[in-house]
């Protein structure tokens, strides 16, 4: 139960936190806000202040800001229909980029307390490790990218060495301040730890550690946090090139049962709160990400059509009706909630298999 509790209020946050951006950046560039709520449904307490209604309602589950002449053009001058193009870009990209500043900065509560970093760099080998040398891997080595993709942090390592299909990897490191690269065999399998025991990994350690200044806090803070979004890109690619399934993909049911699985993995009620705190976080940026995908009824779909009918202007003199983008947006809700229903009775099915 506390698990539930925990995944309503990660996901009221965050939509809360994400319509604050909007409702913010709109203030700030003039325009009309007709209400401001914090949850849903019944309101428990409003507050009219200025131009604005405030609410706080019954449901802790998101909230909305309702801006002048965002469903249909408004005569008023502070409407959102009459803003410029920057200004309305802003306004639609400011709750996604709230949603990464909030987990940004859950990364940075979560490393508050950090005494070091391990660092990709290579420390020694396994027994068995047969890639070493001059023409392979040699103690120092900095990792910077496995196949192509670049290595923000350690745990990056294991991911992306996990991915690969034929144990055979395109390598770039840094070694001696220069850049080289390396094509290696590194097969998954048994090898010897530092302390004599056998794991099945890649035969590599990885020992090099950096001190958790403020400085090197706030930097890997945020190279986490850009991690986060490139394993999100990295999952919609294995989504439309066929590397994953709708079938993968997971809802709020999915999310609880992992927050409940996190949470009982670990071995005391604080690691189990970084452990679901570090979940919220990857949770934010990946509202963030989507929520910019050029997509009807998503911040990024408004975007879309803003530019369109911005170039449609300049060049046609003539603009998407408002009416039919909105028919649009409609419509892409609507597939939305049919995707959100499909991925929800898909988890309740994992549930009992």
């Amino acid at each position: 139960m506390v698990y539930i509790l925990a995944a309503i209020l990660i996901f009221g946050i965050l939509i809360a936190v994400h319509e604050l951006g909007h409702f913010l950046s709109a203030k700030a560039c003039g325009v009309r806000v007709n209400e401001f709520s914090i949850g849903m449904g019944p309101a428990i307490f409003h507050k009219k202040k200025g131009e604005t209604e405030y609410s706080l309602r019954i449901l802790p589950i998101g909230g909305y800001c309702a801006m002048e002449g965002e469903e249909e053009d408004s005569e008023d001058p502070h409407a959102l229909n009459n803003q410029g193009f920057w200004k309305k870009v802003l306004i639609f990209a400011a709750g996604a980029i709230m949603n990464f500043i909030a987990g940004f900065l859950i990364i940075m509560i979560l490393y508050s307390s950090a005494g070091a970093f391990r660092l990709p760099v290579v420390s020694g080998f396994a027994p068995e490790f047969t890639a070493e040398g001059e023409t392979g891997l040699q103690e120092g080595d900095r990792i910077l990218s496995i196949d192509g993709e670049r290595i923000y942090v350690y745990s990056d390592i294991p991911l992306f060495l996990g991915r690969g299909d034929d144990n055979t990897y395109e390598l770039r490191i840094l070694r001696d301040g220069e850049k080289i690269n390396l094509t290696l065999t590194l097969p998954y399998q048994e090898y010897t730890g530092t302390e004599g025991e056998t794991y099945q990994g890649y035969g590599l350690y990885f020992g090099v550690l950096e001190e958790g200044t403020p400085l090197a806090k706030l930097k890997y803070s945020w190279l986490n946090a850009v991690d986060f979004v490139r394993i999100v890109r990295y999952s919609l690619v294995e989504l439309v090139t066929g590397g994953a399934s709708v079938k993968d993909l997971s809802g709020p049911v999915g999310i609880v049962s992992t927050i409940t699985q996190v949470g009982e993995d670990a071995s005391s009620w604080r690691d189990a709160l970084d452990n679901i705190l570090y979940f919220a976080a990857l949770i934010a940026v990946n509202l963030a990400v989507m929520n910019l995908l050029p997509l009807p009824a998503l911040d990024g779909g408004k975007i879309f059509f803003l530019v369109v009918n911005t170039l449609s202007q300049h060049l046609l003199h003539r603009q998407i009706p408002a009416k039919y983008e909105n028919y649009i947006h409609a419509a892409g809700f609507a597939l939305l909630m049919v995707l959100m229903l499909f991925v929800t009775f898909n988890d309740v099915v994992k549930l009992f298999q």
